[in-house]
């Protein structure tokens, strides 16, 4: 990227900006924008830290991208900053290093980790940056399996959780990113897994792909939850890993065994209403003994290197499989993103930005 006179090429590094802040409902296409820029490909010479250029290969779309686009007071106790209106999302992504100032990281190291919404990305925290140890698998998973989503099911399900071999698991959203791997994560430990998801092929794919015992499309219970779940759990629900909130919530508190473990990983039904629904049925936490918890990844990245570890081997193993749902360009990434809160994607929904 040098021309004549040792002048760096700048290179084209379209980027996905926040027009207006949502107040409530589903996020539009339209409260994004595509804006086309140029960067010069290198960390820049008065940068007073050390640095890292990335040219971004993939970017996660993630649920918890919804509440950074709403504008909260200061003083808000939320788990993430708002997104800056016209400056790129930022979220997590996989991406290759250009240049770097950092003595942790050359040109050619391959990485994941926070990065903007956009072509290439100058991390000034590089400590948010991870290498990629096991690049002979998808560089892809480390958007999903290999990166957050799957740190998220095992922190949650085995730390929080704490399954016994033989226990009862129900996964809500199971067929996403999350609850996909908590399944097989659940499989491996001797449990029997029942998920719910919303549409037939996705509930196929959670008895075909993903190895559940049983699944049910909840969008054809007539709202009958509690029902769809006696059916399929007729002795309880030992720990729910719960993604979805709301009604869900609700009809799993019923069928919850004494000393059950609710994991409360995020609540995506509620995050696009007006007005959040209440849960009607806590007061069987009492009688059922029952510990309802909620839990953020970024409390167990201490976690990360033995689970990469154990979680590459359980893809080689074939004992963990994955099902991506892979959007060609950046110009794409608005309507992905509005698509995910819809329930259009089936598996993990990615970005793809660019060839290594």
């Amino acid at each position: 990227m040098a021309m004549a006179g040792g002048e760096v090429e700048t290179a084209s590094n379209k980027k996905v900006v926040l027009r207006r802040y949502v107040a409530a409902g589903y996020p539009t296409v339209d409260d994004m924008e595509v804006v086309a820029s140029v960067v010069r490909p290198r960390v820049p010479p008065r940068t007073t830290v050390p640095a890292v250029m990335v040219k971004n290969l993939y970017l996660s779309c993630d649920p918890w991208m919804r509440g950074r686009m709403t504008k909260h007071d200061d003083d808000a106790d939320e788990p993430a900053e708002d997104f800056v209106l016209g400056e790129a999302l930022v979220n997590f992504g996989v991406g290759k290093v250009i240049d770097s100032t950092h003595p942790e990281f050359t040109a050619g190291d391959l990485v994941w980790g926070l990065c903007g919404w956009e072509e290439y990305t100058l991390v000034t925290q590089p400590e948010t940056l991870h290498k990629i140890n096991h690049p002979d698998l998808p560089l892809s998973y480390y958007t999903g399996v290999l990166g957050v989503t799957g740190l998220t099911a095992y922190a949650g399900f085995f730390e929080v959780g704490k399954p016994k071999k033989g226990e009862t698991v129900f996964v809500s959203a199971a067929s996403g990113a999350v609850g996909q791997i908590v399944g097989q994560l659940a499989k491996i430990t001797g449990c029997y897994v029942v998920g719910s998801a919303g549409s037939d092929e996705k509930v196929a794919l959670l008895k075909t792909k993903f190895g559940f015992d049983d699944a049910f499309n909840y969008k054809k219970e007539g709202g009958d939850l509690a029902g769809a779940l006696r059916r399929c759990l007729p002795d309880g629900i030992d720990i729910y890993f719960d993604s979805v909130g709301g009604a869900t919530l609700d009809a799993a508190l019923l069928n919850m065994q004494r000393g059950g473990r609710v994991v409360v990983c995020g609540m995506i039904s509620q995050y696009n209403l007006q007005e959040p629904e209440g849960v009607r049925n806590l007061q069987w936490i009492t009688p059922k003994r029952i510990r309802m918890e909620g839990f953020a990844v970024f409390d167990h990245f201490g976690l990360y290197p033995r689970f990469e570890e154990e979680m590459a081997r359980y893809l080689r193993e074939g004992k963990v499989t994955v099902v991506e749902d892979v959007v060609d360009g950046i110009d794409k990434a608005p309507e992905a993103l509005v698509g995910m809160f819809l329930g259009k994607n089936v598996g993990k929904l990615l970005v793809a930005v660019a060839e290594e």
